[in-house]
């Protein structure tokens, strides 16, 4: 295809060179070869009179980038499985068609939910700073005390695909009751034992509550000052989801106070988490940089991925994972 008669695209981070050399074979690209975003003003110009872009879950797609970009634009691809930085309903007005990765980053942050969940529960935090500092003494019987998953209830809120994984990944440490909420799974309870429940039940009753639900209206900030109230002091709360569901000043709070016992969080509001934000304070928060799907095969995948969304998308053909609202 001649540069001439390519469709222009813009690609708003760099990215793993099987995406970048698929789109370049096929589109006329720029390319923003930088870890970190345009600055916003300078995005508005770039994108002026692309056909498609390809961004990532930072990127905030709203009616002013939409204008900016002008009526040429055909096809937004997300490299990320979450869509809430996209205002789909502005693009289907536009006939803009929108593509994600969903299912690839699955075991992936099912992973690194199970590495927050242990390195919060057992307190690596505390530990890997006292070798640092120089605290580290003789043996004491009670220092640095964790509560473990064997004999442990295990509430899972949103049992979809990650969540289910997470599940089935702490499983073999001995976890004694899954509780889980959401939509019902009979797959869940026949292999994993999993009993569905209404979140009080679930909050009450579990020892670890891990967030595995997807951010919507009904969703946005459903672990606040009340969650917490319900849950047990000893409880671990964890969240890989996204950052939106949790209201960080009531969680902040519950921390401090000991309403709860310990969080670890891979997602916030903002991203990046501000470093002087109180949580970063806390010797029982841990807060991770949403690193859930960063594995190498991982973000090679969705980034291929999203390059075939935005390719199909382009030639009027549908995406293989595109957005239908």
């Amino acid at each position: 295809m001649s540069s001439a008669s390519a469709p222009k695209v813009f690609v708003s981070r760099r990215v793993p060179e099987k995406a970048k050399a698929l789109i370049t074979s096929q589109c006329n690209a720029i390319l923003w070869e930088k870890d970190e975003p345009p600055p916003r003003d300078e995005y508005l110009k770039i994108i002026s009179g692309i056909d498609g872009l390809f961004c990532l879950l930072t990127d905030k797609i709203d009616a002013e980038l939409l204008d900016a970009a002008g009526p040429n634009l055909r096809v937004v691809s997300t490299m990320s499985v979450g869509y809430d930085h996209v205002d789909v309903k502005e693009c289907a007005k536009r006939n803009i068609a929108v593509g994600y990765t969903p299912g690839i980053l699955t075991k992936a942050t099912a992973e690194l939910t199970v590495a927050l969940l242990l390195a919060t529960t057992r307190r690596l935090k505390e530990g890997i700073r006292a070798v640092e500092n120089g605290e580290w003494g003789t043996w004491k019987p009670m220092w640095l005390c964790g509560q473990g998953l064997d004999g442990a209830t295990v509430g899972v809120v949103g049992l979809g695909r990650i969540g289910y994984t997470v599940a089935q990944c702490l499983n073999p440490f001995g976890v004694a009751r899954f509780l889980y909420t959401g939509y019902r799974r009979p797959d869940a309870e026949e292999e994993l034992k999993a009993e569905f429940a209404d979140l009080d039940k679930l909050y009450s009753e579990s020892d670890f509550v891990i967030a595995c639900c997807a951010l919507t209206p009904e969703t946005a900030g459903m672990f606040n000052a009340d969650a917490f109230k319900k849950m047990k002091k000893t409880a671990v709360f964890v969240n890989s989801s996204r950052g939106g569901v949790v209201n960080q000043d009531d969680l902040f709070v519950a921390l401090e106070s000991g309403e709860i016992g310990a969080a670890g969080l891979d997602v916030t509001i903002p991203e990046p988490l501000p470093t002087d934000s109180p949580l970063l304070g806390l010797n029982n928060c841990v807060v991770l940089p949403h690193i859930g799907s960063a594995t190498h095969d991982t973000r090679e995948a969705m980034a291929v991925l999203a390059a075939q969304n935005l390719i199909a998308g382009l030639k009027g053909d549908k995406m293989p994972s595109q957005i239908d609202d």
